[in-house]
């Protein structure tokens, strides 16, 4: 096998296939760990981190404990990131690939023909070739942004010094997560985009979400039309169509991303690209039957643990079934946005579930109403899950403290094709913010449960006790 890229899909891909003792030969041009442990997931994280550290000094007075200023020491901020990121590096490393018994390429491969791939030092012919180079932030065409100093979540993490000033351009994710966090840690913020933030999320969720940052100080221009960005003397700045003109130190740009695909030389190898990346079948196959792509660059979505399925598909497909062919379309991909509070989901939205069935039902529970949640005087957000007549949970949105790590519960039922029912059944620990997921789902049954014919059984029950 024959694997370009060693982010998180390639990397899965080399290791699945090696440690069963196939031959593969790994190319990558720039970090191993590819986007998300060098400028993605793991730095953002660990600068989330520290914000919540800094917000911590400010926001102890419901405890009793008075608010203090923090010292911010942005050259040790960055040296947490760092930190944090060596700590992971080592798994994903060219020694630790090699020992597995990988031949890693450290240059930029590209196709020669429909089976070869050639390096500057290497040809490469290979029965089945991955293509995994991931995706990089992408500019929108703006009046005057090419002109204009700019970074991206490439750069973000490695300034020289703190923006006094951070404009963001996009109010996705990326935008959101490091926007607070910037505030946080001292920076004046403002998020700026041409459409409503969160768009694609449960309206109530998002607007949690947003509303919660704007409590903190994070300014929104959104939605509105950018007339032009420009360069100033003392950074930038965004004129809007609205007559408004934002000035700021620096300019973050997250507003979407690109998969890599143009060194590739695609066209030799006779491998379709659409608008979303390589064209794949549900097997991840592309156009040339001895090529596969999985993660960012095969379009089906730009999330970390999609190119971690991706590669499950893989490996399952390549070596255990090859005659029953497992599907990479699932519309059981969670995604979490790492703000405070989170936003997760996973499935169909209400909107888009009322549109493709007519007998969907939805459940709530507030963390009003949760004990921990109360106790930790963190109860804003709530549980909404969303499932047919019958009970099959077909999506679900959950808002609030830890709610990443709350839509395990529900991803874990709807990989296992499991109903409402099967959630009332378990047994929370009390008091766990993870009781509010089964308080939600058994709502389901609170009007059958206590209905007028109900107590009338259950009194007719009690003559027999």
């Amino acid at each position: 096998m024959c694997i370009i890229g060693a982010g998180a899909g390639g990397l899965s891909i080399a290791s699945g296939a090696a440690q069963l003792g196939r031959s593969v030969v790994l190319y990558e041009v720039a970090d191993m760990g590819g986007d998300c442990l060098n400028f993605g997931c793991v730095p953002s994280k660990a600068l989330i981190a520290a914000g919540k550290h800094a917000h911590a000094f400010t926001s102890g007075g419901a405890f009793g404990i008075a608010a203090a200023k923090p010292k911010i020491d942005f050259a040790a901020v960055k040296g947490h990131v760092k930190g944090v990121i060596e700590t992971i590096a080592p798994v994903d490393s060219q020694e630790r690939f090699e020992d597995l018994g990988c031949t890693v390429i450290r240059e930029m491969a590209s196709f020669k023909d429909a089976n070869t791939v050639q390096s500057a030092t290497t040809i490469t012919r290979a029965k089945r070739i991955v293509i995994a180079t991931g995706s990089r932030a992408s500019a929108p065409p703006i009046p005057g942004l090419k002109d204009t100093p700019y970074i991206t979540n490439e750069e973000i993490f490695t300034i020289d010094e703190q923006p006094k000033h951070l404009l963001i351009i996009g109010s996705g994710p990326i935008g959101l997560e490091l926007g607070q966090a910037f505030h946080r840690l001292g920076s004046k913020v403002e998020i700026i985009d041409i459409a409503e933030p969160l768009g694609r999320s449960e309206p109530e969720h998002a607007k949690v979400l947003i509303d919660a940052l704007k409590e903190e100080g994070v300014k929104f221009h959104a939605p509105v039309n950018t007339k032009l960005i420009r360069k100033t003397k003392t950074g930038v700045a965004i004129d809007l169509e609205d007559g408004t003109t934002l000035t700021g130190s620096h300019l973050l740009v997250a507003a979407g991303r690109r998969p890599v695909i143009k060194k590739l030389n695609l066209e030799a190898a006779g491998i379709i690209t659409g608008n979303g990346g390589i064209v794949t079948d549900k097997t991840l196959r592309t156009s040339n039957k001895r090529v596969y792509a999985v993660g960012d660059v095969s379009g089906r979505g730009g999330l970390t643990h999609a190119a971690g399925y991706h590669a499950g598909i893989i490996i399952k497909n390549f070596y255990f079934v090859p005659f029953f062919k497992a599907s990479a379309e699932t519309n059981n991909m969670p995604a979490v946005i790492y703000a405070q509070p989170e936003l997760a989901s996973i499935g169909l939205t209400e909107k888009s579930a009322r549109g493709q069935y007519s007998d969907v039902r939805v459940v709530h529970f507030d963390f009003e109403e949760n004990d921990r949640a109360i106790a930790e005087r963190s109860t804003k957000g709530a549980v909404k899950i969303i499932a047919r007549g019958n009970g099959l949970i077909i999506g679900a949105s959950i808002v609030g403290e830890g709610a990443g790590e709350l839509i395990h519960i529900i991803s874990l039922a709807m990989a296992n094709k499991m109903k409402i029912i099967h959630i009332t059944k378990m047994i929370s620990p009390y008091p766990t913010r993870s009781e509010a997921v089964k308080r939600a789902a058994s709502s389901w049954y609170t009007e059958s449960v206590f209905s007028p014919k109900t107590r009338k059984l259950a009194a007719l029950m009690a003559r027999f006790h």
